[in-house]
């Protein structure tokens, strides 16, 4: 069922001209792809922050046990 905010807006958009209509109707269809996107993204992002933790405490270790050498920029 669908809230009276998305009736509401399904009235006013059907007072619209057809063309309007589609436009309105094209920009929903990317904006919903774009917030679909961002929730796969954090969904994965949540599911590799155990793994990140673990990597970054690794990299601190050998960061303090001098296992590591200053980037040089030269040898890219």
């Amino acid at each position: 069922m669908p809230s009276t905010t998305i009736i509401t807006i399904i009235k006013m958009i059907e007072f619209l001209p057809e063309n309007q209509q589609e436009k309105i109707a094209e920009h929903l269809k990317e904006y919903i792809a774009d917030l679909e996107d961002e929730i796969r993204w954090d969904i994965k992002f949540k599911n590799t922050q155990s793994e990140l933790s673990r990597i970054v405490k690794e990299v601190r270790k050998e960061i303090a046990e001098g296992k590591t050498e200053e980037f040089d920029y030269e040898k890219l």
